[in-house]
């Protein structure tokens, strides 16, 4: 059956048949036959419903054609969308969006000045301002912005000369769960046909607790059982052990790293150890979290172990090699976030 151009009807007519379709559907008529009846596509329909459940019947009225009506932003105006967008997330600005997509800059714009344009506009000015699309990061609304700048432009460069002066190591740790079932990557398959992975029902999982060095030593400790005070200590042990030199400790702000038995501990080992604490909800300044998701990826995620015993045969055995190879250990802090740590 050919389909009629619907485009070459008026804005009344598209409305009325917009309208006349939806009452079909409405009658208990199947998608496929309203199409027919009326001579348009079955995508057609599709959109027209999706329409209305967006907007209810105003979405199914007919709308001005051509190029929106609204004027251009004047170049104040730009630099002022341009550091909201920047400065703040949609949703601190009351607008209905969670990221800053097209819409969302649609509706900023007409929001604070008054100028409606398309979302094909709007592409355009972001791609003028300087903005891509970029996956975002997470960070925790609790997390303090003055106690983070703090810590970068004081508390660390003060502690980074202190431990050349002492002529101390400064390790960064930080403990992860491991489960059997992580994956990660995509696979190869026929276009509409989800590749499948087959692998054990049974769920296991293992403990790490590691700590590293911008030098590229690297410590590591794989456990059963739940991360307590016991399992830190226990590591912290033979992290002194293995070391000669005296260690800075720079830690988050676990419970168990503020439980007061560690903190007695700490207090007997003042000779031996210092210990700092990152700034709260700040994971991204610990170098640590990136041999954390690293393991995850490459270490769990693309194989699929058996039971608990490959698993953590498996995790083992990679932070063996990466233990041996000190340029990979530096690697991770020349991610952007954790830099200022690198030297």
């Amino acid at each position: 059956m050919t389909h009629q151009d619907f485009r070459s009807l008026t804005p009344q007519a598209q409305e009325t048949l917009r309208l006349k379709a939806m009452a079909a559907l409405k009658e208990g008529r199947p998608k496929t036959e309203v199409a027919r009846l009326f001579g348009v596509t079955r995508q057609a329909i599709h959109g027209w419903v999706h329409r209305k459940q967006e907007a209810g019947v105003s979405g199914l009225r007919a709308q001005r054609r051509g190029r929106p009506v609204g004027g251009r932003l004047k170049p104040k105006q730009e630099r002022t969308i341009c550091r909201l967008i920047t400065d703040h997330c949609p949703d601190q600005l009351k607008l209905p969006f969670y990221l800053w997509t097209r819409e969302a800059v649609v509706h900023l714009i007409a929001q604070r000045c008054g100028v409606r344009l398309s979302v094909w506009t709007a592409g355009r000015l972001l791609a003028k301002w300087g903005f891509t699309p970029q996956k975002p990061t997470r960070r925790a609304f609790e997390q303090d912005s003055q106690e983070v700048r703090s810590w970068l432009r004081r508390q660390y460069p003060a502690i980074r000369a202190l431990a050349r002066r002492e002529k101390a190591l400064i390790f960064w740790p930080d403990e992860m769960g491991l489960r059997g079932d992580h994956a990660a990557g995509r696979s190869f398959s026929p276009q509409g046909q989800t590749p499948v992975i087959l692998g054990t029902g049974q769920r296991f999982r293992c403990n790490l607790i590691s700590a590293l060095t911008n030098r590229g030593q690297l410590q590591f400790m794989v456990f059963k059982e739940r991360f307590t005070v016991a399992v830190f200590l226990k590591f912290l042990r033979r992290l002194l052990r293995q070391n000669r030199r005296r260690i800075f400790l720079i830690i988050d702000n676990h419970p168990v790293h503020l439980a007061r038995a560690t903190l007695r501990w700490f207090k007997t080992r003042r000779q031996q150890l210092r210990v700092y604490f990152l700034p709260g909800y700040s994971p991204e300044l610990n170098p640590d979290e990136y041999l954390n998701q690293d393991v995850k990826t490459n270490a769990v995620g693309r194989t699929r172990p058996l039971d608990r015993k490959e698993m953590i045969g498996n995790v083992r055995a990679y932070l063996r090699s990466t233990q041996t190879h000190h340029s990979l250990v530096r690697r991770y802090f020349q991610a952007e976030h954790v830099r200022y740590a690198s030297v």
